[in-house]
């Protein structure tokens, strides 16, 4: 029973995500581009039926893992399309399997002298990860007071997102930029204090996940910015990780469809809103606390439709042990 539902499909998964590793390298080397997005597409197929009735915990985690490595393969073909490749093959599976960013220059230097703040950041990890523990620890006992089902939910859930994300966000990929830093990469944070942001456009340009960024600018922005224009390049790349995130967090519970593509689309035309409002000398965007007010008031109230309710009661509660 157990090597039919887990054992099987987790051999199944290792080697497509094997192939997509190794014939991405091939793609890479000879520059081919658009049959790299065929790669994708038919790597999420294949991994998707796999674990077509899988737990949505397992689910999402192999398509969010497939999709990030079939999109490496996209953005390093795209990124040394004119260039020539210096990327070593032991340096590629490296990078593929062992960063979750999406430039692998850094990687070309990959066993040469520590570089500095590796332990600084591996430091900054472990606390967050501590911190994302205690938030999570929170969390649990907030289901055992008397707030009533709704006021409990919300704030139990609240204090999951926070955790986890302090844990992943924050805590492992730090950890891992740090350990990388030992061994002579050049990586970096990937979530930048984005709580500092002071505008729309620097959250999701410079602060928030910059492994997304880095693949929506390569893979999407920069080859259409100049087919079809900036702003029209922009909402392409912010519908672009809706549909990713449609993958991540509306398929493994087959529910929320088109809420996840909403919430990206509304990032995307508050971000060309806010150019016109700075090109128009808008004061409260000068200003430190209403600038930061407006940011964060965009990224999170529409939350509510990137984390849907069945993200939350079949994965979310399900992952620290809880159940709605």
């Amino acid at each position: 029973m157990i090597t039919t539902t887990v054992l099987l499909p987790l051999l199944y998964f290792g080697i497509t995500n094997a192939v997509v590793v190794l014939l991405g390298y091939v793609f890479i080397k000879y520059k081919m581009v658009w049959q790299s997005w065929v790669l994708l597409i038919v790597s999420i197929l294949i991994v998707d039926l796999i674990f077509l009735h899988a737990n949505p915990i397992l689910r999402m985690l192999a398509i969010i893992s497939t999709t990030f490595t079939a999109m490496k393969v996209i953005a390093v073909a795209q990124n040394y399309k004119s260039k020539k490749l210096t990327l070593r093959f032991n340096q590629w599976l490296v990078f593929a399997g062992g960063w979750a960013g999406m430039r692998a220059e850094p990687f070309e230097n990959l066993g040469h002298a520590p570089l500095t703040n590796a332990w600084a950041m591996i430091w900054f990890g472990l606390g967050r990860v501590i911190a994302g523990g205690v938030f999570i620890l929170l969390g649990r006992q907030i289901v055992l007071l008397p707030l009533g089902p709704k006021p409990a939910y919300l704030l139990t859930t609240a204090f999951l997102l926070v955790g986890l994300s302090l844990i992943l966000h924050f805590g492992l990929l730090s950890i891992s930029a740090g350990t990388w830093r030992l061994k002579g990469v050049n990586t970096y944070y990937l979530f930048k204090q984005p709580a500092r942001a002071m505008s729309i456009t620097e959250f999701w340009g410079k602060r928030w996940n910059m492994a997304f960024s880095e693949m929506t600018s390569i893979t999407i922005f920069r080859p259409l910015r100049n087919k079809i224009g900036p702003a029209a390049a922009l909402m392409v790349a912010f519908g672009f990780s809706g549909l990713l995130h449609e993958l991540a967090l509306s398929v493994p519970v087959n529910s929320g469809y088109g809420l996840p593509m909403i919430y990206f689309i509304i990032q995307g035309a508050m971000v060309l809103l806010e150019k016109v409002l700075t090109n128009g000398g808008a004061a409260f965007l000068k200003h430190p606390f209403t600038a930061r007010l407006w940011t964060l008031f965009w990224v999170i109230a529409p939350m509510p439709l990137l984390f849907h309710p069945q993200f939350i009661r079949q994965i979310v509660w399900p992952m620290v042990g809880l159940h709605v």
